[in-house]
């Protein structure tokens, strides 16, 4: 009797959280056998991997200290101050490209390979 009770709350628990899934949306799709079957609408959540977005970030620092040590201390920020004085795309640009202590810190371990 117990064994019963426990499964019948178990089906009723999974019952209402499809119902509330369902409160979101639902599709329906006939199923092989002519049955209809009701499925609760996912959320589309982009997958955005961690590692993903730490590998583009670091890429970028990246690509800042390449261009920082390939062009050397004076040219590049005389390029990013000139990019200040654009438009407002720009001036975001430059606001990403400034010189900063972790592009100076890379390029410091660059340079001696660039040059």
């Amino acid at each position: 009797m117990v064994e019963t009770q426990q499964h019948f709350r178990k089906r009723l628990t999974g019952l209402g959280r499809k119902h509330a899934a369902m409160s979101n949306g639902y599709t329906t799709r006939l199923r092989g056998d002519g049955l209809i079957v009701v499925q609760p609408r996912r959320r589309y959540r982009p997958n955005i991997p961690a590692r993903g977005l730490l590998a583009l970030v670091a890429g970028f620092f990246v690509f800042k200290a390449i261009m920082f040590a390939s062009l050397g201390d004076i040219t590049y920020n005389e390029r990013v101050a000139k990019l200040q004085q654009g438009a407002y795309l720009e001036q975001l640009g430059s606001t990403l490209m400034q010189a900063d202590d972790v592009t100076q810190f890379i390029a410091g371990f660059i340079d001696p390979f660039i040059k």
